[in-house]
């Protein structure tokens, strides 16, 4: 079975936010060490974007010098000058496949309604470029009116539509708009990254408390648009416990099922060509 983390961290001489690990470097060697212990085969670079270009320039030799491990949903500027030419030349940095994006800074989260990146969508959806966003409740109108406008713009959604860290809830209340995220599964465009699970419960692994919740958005999104992730550099758990609290505690997700989720799927859904000699 193919096993691919739909979301990795890797950064140089930097200091990433608080709630991850607090060294100055997690390169591409220290995650393909923790990714050869945990059975992890490969997986999709985020560059922070609270560190610049410089994570985007590692990332792509990461995805450079190990292509069957690594491709990249790296950012930029949004408001350079040089926009619009910058996405449309995107797929020529070896590796990237797309964006992801948080909107972290206040001023930016006006950009989900104001019409700021109208142009930014249809350029995407033009390149066939695919694009993660941190989103959360308050922004599911908004991303389900970009979906709409744009049906051949492939989305994903961070660790499960909760938002991230910056939220700071677990269990129960981490989960209480749920609805509202499950809504957009009647968008085809949109697929959901089940990153970051544990954080989401005060429990000890297995996290039973929250099983429930990812059983809910499986069998909403479905196989195919629901993809496991570890968001590694932050979790309370071993990376070896990211992957099998989906393989091993969840009795109903089997066979070809657990195989499009842990892997499968997110290799379709973002057109990875992996090299043929290095495919599980």
């Amino acid at each position: 079975m193919l096993i691919v983390d739909s979301q990795l961290h890797l950064w140089q001489n930097s200091k990433m936010t608080a709630h991850h690990r607090q060294i100055p470097t997690y390169s591409y060697d220290d995650a393909l060490a923790e990714m050869s212990l945990a059975g992890v085969d490969c997986a999709v670079i985020h560059p922070p974007s609270s560190l610049g270009e410089a994570v985007n320039s590692y990332a792509v030799e990461a995805a450079r010098r190990h292509p069957d491990k690594f491709c990249v949903l790296g950012h930029f500027d949004l408001e350079s000058p040089d926009r619009e030419n910058i996405v449309a030349h995107w797929r020529e940095r070896p590796g990237m496949l797309g964006f992801r994006f948080t909107f972290s800074q206040p001023q930016q989260q006006a950009w989900w309604t104001d019409g700021s990146l109208d142009w930014f969508w249809t350029a995407c959806e033009k390149a066939d470029l695919r694009v993660g966003l941190l989103a959360s409740g308050a922004n599911m109108a908004a991303l389900a009116r970009v979906a709409a406008a744009h049906p051949r713009l492939k989305l994903l959604v961070d660790h499960l539509g909760r938002g991230g860290a910056a939220k700071r809830i677990s269990d129960d209340a981490a989960f209480a708009d749920l609805n509202e995220m499950l809504a957009l599964a009647r968008y085809p465009n949109i697929a959901i990254k089940l990153s970051a699970a544990p954080s989401y419960s005060s429990h000890p692994y297995p996290y039973r408390n929250i099983h429930g919740y990812l059983r809910q958005i499986v069998e909403t999104f479905g196989p195919e648009r629901s993809f496991w992730g570890s968001d590694l550099t932050r979790m309370p758990c071993s990376y070896r416990q990211c992957v099998t609290l989906f393989t091993e505690e969840m009795p109903w997700l089997k066979g070809r099922d657990l195989e499009l989720v842990m892997g499968g799927a997110i290799v379709n859904w973002l057109g990875w060509l992996r090299p043929p000699a290095a495919r599980a």
